[in-house]
């Protein structure tokens, strides 16, 4: 079992960012080589501020707001405690807080914020079960939910463990050099992530998390690179 834990929490997570990282730019490579359409995609009149009213399209979504408030409202919950997720991780890597606004712990939001975002990702599963969504989804419209919807699943089970099971062996120091051997290239599994009561969670969460890594620069979810600038064409 140790050998599983240590192919997924170490070589699987380089192969995954190497993939993610190297399909990216071949995606967008292919997409700036492509002929250019002499036709333009502007929509809107000239009102300037091109760059400003792009970014707000972009972010707050008003056309999504205006025609769906309430997958606008899933919309913002999701990003705002995805970016709130990634800090986490960040936090984790090294002894700092991004948001030094608020007092808070690491990790950031003890489970429920993943809470918040598996009830935000089963909306967008089961809205895809019903007309006129299910007409237009596809395999991998549920195959790219599911996989987050386990990422964030496994990731909270890490948190709600040490109130719900008592499982408090792996500690935030537990985490942070596991994290910090992987980012120095010096990978190491502390022995409390190896052997600790819930460090089959750990497993899960990372091993979901590196298929939606490799599974994302060829996925329609690549729309989130070219969003503002699409926007921008759009505002001409």
């Amino acid at each position: 079992m140790q050998t599983l834990y240590y192919i997924i929490l170490v070589p699987m997570v380089y192969m995954a960012f190497a993939v993610f990282i190297f399909g990216t730019i071949i995606k967008i490579v292919s997409m700036l080589r492509k002929p250019k359409n002499p036709s333009t995609l502007q929509i809107f009149p000239d009102q300037g501020g091109h760059w400003w009213r792009a970014l707000a399209d972009t972010f707050f979504l008003p056309t999504v707001r205006r025609h769906n408030p309430v997958l606008w409202v899933f919309l913002m919950i999701f990003h705002v405690c995805f970016l709130l997720l990634v800090i986490g991780h960040f936090e984790l890597i090294d002894d700092f807080r991004i948001l030094q606004i608020f007092e808070h712990d690491i990790f950031l939001g003890k489970g429920f914020i993943g809470l918040i975002l598996c009830i935000c990702l089963l909306y967008f599963f089961f809205r895809r079960l019903v007309s006129p969504n299910k007409d237009l989804s596809v395999p991998e419209d549920f195959y790219l939910l599911m996989l987050l919807f386990l990422t964030v699943l496994f990731g909270a089970q890490m948190d709600w463990a040490r109130s719900w099971y008592e499982y408090g062996e792996l500690s935030v120091d537990d985490y942070r050099e596991y994290l910090l051997s992987l980012v120095q290239f010096r990978p190491a599994l502390p022995e409390a992530i190896l052997w600790s009561g819930h460090s089959f969670m750990l497993m899960l969460h990372v091993f979901f998390a590196n298929l939606f890594l490799m599974f994302f620069p060829f996925s329609k979810i690549m729309h989130s690179f070219f969003s503002l600038p699409m926007n921008k064409l759009r505002r001409g």
